[in-house]
């Protein structure tokens, strides 16, 4: 693909469909001896979030697996609506575009792992992390420099909105 047909592509996302495991984290699952689940978020991811919902962008999440440590980050995050339990990950984006009102070519999705492929597929733009399964990386747009739970969706957002021509623009505040 044409570099100018991504980024018009990157112009028109307006949502960003994340996995958890694999892409938010790095698929390590931790119990504690009292059976809770113990997950690592990388801060750089959710100050990457914080700059794509300044852009005026949204953000979702469907997961394969619940926990309640993903419902407390994407609400420190603002991230809604959130699927978890989603086996079927295809049918959980069709239920996303119905509660956004978001077309599949304006959504940018993150995978890393088979059941993430037909979504990767069906939206506008596709992400796989470095450590991805080699289905996800051959059907994505772009592969991040690293690999999920270190920084890869902030990675991501820097792609997207780079392309897009609006990185200077969220991150002036910061730089001037």
């Amino acid at each position: 693909m044409q570099t100018s047909e991504l980024a018009a592509r990157a112009a028109a996302i307006e949502l960003l469909l994340l996995d958890v495991d694999g892409v938010m984290t790095d698929g390590s699952v931790a119990y504690l001896d009292d059976g809770r689940e113990l997950k690592r978020f990388h801060v750089r991811d959710g100050s990457g979030l914080k700059l794509w919902r300044a852009a005026g962008k949204r953000v979702a999440i469907v997961s394969g697996r619940c926990s309640s440590a993903v419902e407390r980050r994407a609400a420190e995050l603002g991230v809604s609506p959130v699927l978890q339990g989603r086996e079927d990950k295809r049918s959980a984006l069709e239920e996303v575009l119905r509660v956004t009102g978001v077309p599949p070519d304006r959504v940018c999705a993150l995978g890393d792992d088979l059941p993430d492929v037909p979504v990767l597929r069906a939206c506008g733009l596709a992400v796989a992390v470095a450590d991805a399964c080699t289905e996800a990386r051959a059907v994505a747009h772009y592969v991040t420099a690293v690999p999920g739970g270190h920084g890869a969706v902030r990675d991501a957002i820097e792609w997207l909105l780079k392309l897009a021509g609006r990185w200077g623009e969220v991150t002036a505040r910061y730089t001037t």
